[in-house]
């Protein structure tokens, strides 16, 4: 092989030559050459590769208007060599970068083959430092007071990239505060810096175009438009993705510094979809709620309904010992081990044909497991969830209300697990069924039994978290564990198995349903497998269940991983991919 031939297949390995055929260009970020897919945002680029770029109106699920200027970067690109000359290359094949004297906004810039990205240096400094500069000009200095402190980004831009001093002596424009602009969410203007993230956000993704900028120049004020509110289901995530304390929600303002909160992430069970969220806590109580990122699942966004739901969780109807039900029909607090004693002597007495088990969708893979398991010491007793359906909302908000109703068809193997509903009703009324155990379920609220229906038990057991019209009739009540009390696996509509944290400790004498299945199993028969822990309940589970094999909890992971392939999809990502943004 001659020597031009070995020069020439030494170049072509090169990774700047490869980068081409993998749909890639070569840019340089602050001195280092890094690979990127064409079509990749300038901003985007530097966050892959660890270089903060600040920014305020930019969101990566959200159009690029160029407001806030914050992303002001230094690009270079190699000079036009003159006419019949061939560019200069150094021994790696880069050509030589040729900076442009004016910054450019990463935010709506994308990359180039042989681009130059500077992030620092003064050009890109001052730049930044002019921009802080103008956007404090008439923003109250009010850090303390204000709801946003410690986690609001102007605040914390201005100490990493504005000037440490200020020039400004005129008086503040004054705009109004505390605007009510919504049933969910308050309005503070005069903190607004126009970055126009919420106006995009209800315009593209919640489809209720309400909000818009009025006036002109520094008088320039957010607001709604005429005759509207700001009352979308998906309000709060405008507060979500506000940058500064200009949108705070009612129901979270003001309760507690974010500093002292713990956070942890798990996922929503309002429904089919299982939005990923993190939960806020401090001393065991939950303050807010707020969306994960999720690509696969619910995006950055998550409705308020669902967001709002948990104020039950430490509310006075909270269940918080076993009860017995006397002979005069009244409960009185009981011992665990005395419930379980009961429970095991009474369903001896009863054939497997009379003894029935309404478990809920709203269980986690390992208690509905669990369930199953129940029924087969029983002797193969008949099995049915309980069916929550409503009309979707055609982004987040499943049909399906239940936050498990895929685990439950893989686990119990079949399409339909509330199937057997009316069947278990029918033998309760006529009297062939005398044991019921109804699991996490009101089913006088939410199943179709009335108080008379049940009363004809011969032994009804009953878990759940709250006081409810069916514990009242109850013969024995087990308080059980709320979803952010306990650890477990669910699976959405969408085939995803994605795990449930533990968040906050139960009250009382509270326990988790695995725990609590577990022991009336040992109960009824002292010889059946222990199971010391969820982490074991998972494993049987994943042997037991195909779909589950080789699975455990820490593989799972924090964003799940597909375990059936069910066909359906997400509304507001279909739309998040039909726009671009996916």
């Amino acid at each position: 092989m001659s020597d031009t031939a070995t020069v020439e297949t030494a170049i072509q390995k090169l990774p700047k030559d490869l980068a081409a055929e993998k749909g890639m260009v070569n840019v340089q970020i602050d001195g280092v050459w890094h690979q990127f897919p064409r079509g990749t945002k300038m901003i985007e680029a530097c966050r892959s590769v660890a270089v903060e770029v600040p920014h305020y109106c930019y969101h990566p699920k959200l159009s690029a208007p160029g407001n806030c200027r914050m992303c002001l970067v230094q690009m270079g690109m190699p000079p036009r060599p003159a006419p019949g000359q061939e560019p200069t290359r150094d021994d790696k094949g880069y050509e030589p970068i040729g900076w442009m004297p004016r910054p450019v906004i990463a935010c709506a810039n994308t990359v180039a083959e042989n681009m130059g990205i500077r992030t620092k240096g003064e050009l890109v400094e001052k730049c930044r430092e002019g921009v802080m500069e103008f956007l404090l000009i008439n923003h109250p200095l009010d850090c303390p007071i204000c709801d946003q402190a410690g986690e609001c980004r102007l605040q914390e831009f201005s100490v990493g990239f504005g000037r440490g001093t200020s020039r400004f002596i005129d008086m503040k424009v004054k705009k109004p505060k505390n605007v009510d602009i919504g049933p969910r969410i308050r309005l503070d203007d005069e903190r607004c810096i126009m970055c126009s993230r919420c106006i995009r956000f209800m315009a593209e993704v919640a489809k209720d175009p309400v909000l818009g900028f009025t006036q002109r120049g520094t008088h320039t004020t957010l607001t709604v438009h005429p005759g509207r509110r700001l009352d979308s289901n998906y309000s709060l995530n405008t507060a979500d993705i506000c940058p500064v304390g200009a949108l705070t929600s009612n129901d979270f303002r003001f309760q507690m510094r974010v500093w002292f909160l713990k956070e942890i992430n798990t996922i929503d069970v309002n429904c089919g979809t299982g939005t990923n969220i993190t939960v806020w806590t401090r001393s065991n109580k939950i303050h807010r709620i707020t969306p994960r990122q999720n690509d696969a699942v619910n995006s950055c966004w998550m409705p308020d309904s669902h967001r709002l739901n948990f104020h039950y969780i430490d509310s006075d109807a909270r269940l918080t010992q076993p009860l017995m039900q006397g002979e005069d029909g009244k409960h009185a607090a009981t011992s665990w081990s005395k419930a379980y004693d009961v429970i095991a002597k009474m369903v001896k007495n009863f054939s497997t044909d009379q003894i029935a088990i309404i478990a809920s969708a709203r269980m986690t893979n390992e208690e509905i497991f669990l369930t199953k398991q129940l029924s087969n010491l029983l002797g193969g007793t008949v099995i049915s969830t309980v069916l929550r359906m409503a009309e979707d909302d055609g982004m987040l908000i499943a049909a399906d209300r239940n936050p498990n109703t895929t685990g439950a068809q893989l686990i119990l193997r079949t399409e339909n697990p509330s199937a057997k509903l009316d069947l278990i009703r029918d033998g309760v009324r006529n009297g062939t069924i005398k044991v019921l155990f109804s699991l996490g379920e009101d089913l006088i609220s939410d199943a179709g039994f009335t108080a008379e229906d049940l009363a004809g038990l011969d032994l009804h057991v009953h878990s759940h978290i709250l006081e409810n019209p069916t514990a009242q009739t109850a013969h024995i009540v087990l308080p059980s564990a709320a979803f952010t009390e306990k650890r477990g696996t669910m699976i959405n509509l969408s085939g995803r198995i994605q795990r449930l944290n533990q968040v906050t400790i139960a009250p009382g004498q509270a326990r988790d349903d695995w725990e609590i299945l577990r022991d009336i199993a040992e109960a009824i028969d002292p010889a059946s497998p222990t199971i010391p822990n969820i982490d074991n309940c998972f494993k049987k589970l994943a042997e037991s269940v195909s779909e589950f094999e080789n699975l455990t909890h820490a593989r799972i992971g924090d964003q799940g991983i597909v375990v059936k392939e069910t066909g359906y999809v997400i509304p507001l990502l279909a739309d998040e991919k039909a726009r671009g943004f996916a």
